[in-house]
């Protein structure tokens, strides 16, 4: 029994086929490894700065001092932030949340600790 093969990065087709070591996607025409997959999966999670795996609804710490831009506002080292949400990273900012006395902002994974 053969396992079966996975659905094409690109386009999400199902009808994804083996050449040697390439897996082909006969719909858009994608090629890739099975290992490239897995690089691009482990490289798809936000981490902190810890390296710690973040996720939606987890709570987290600001380890540094940020300027918002735009505002002579701060966020202060230490602040704490509930309730985050991952999002598709824009400018290098993946963390969507409310911060208490600032309001929605988004964040770089790279300036918060995870809370346990």
């Amino acid at each position: 029994m053969t396992t079966p093969l996975p659905n094409c990065p690109s386009c999400n087709s199902e009808y994804t086929y083996e050449d040697g070591p390439l897996l082909i996607c006969p719909m858009c025409a994608h090629e890739w490894t099975s290992e490239s997959a897995e690089e691009e999966a482990l490289a798809a999670l936000v981490k902190d700065s810890n390296g710690n795996v973040l996720n939606d609804g987890d709570a987290v710490t600001v380890i540094k001092d940020l300027k918002i831009k735009g505002s002579s506002n701060v966020i202060k080292q230490g602040t704490k932030v509930k309730g985050i949400r991952l999002v598709d990273p824009e400018d290098g900012h993946d963390i969507d949340c409310k911060i208490p006395g600032i309001g929605q902002m988004n964040l770089k994974s790279e300036f918060v600790k995870k809370i346990d």
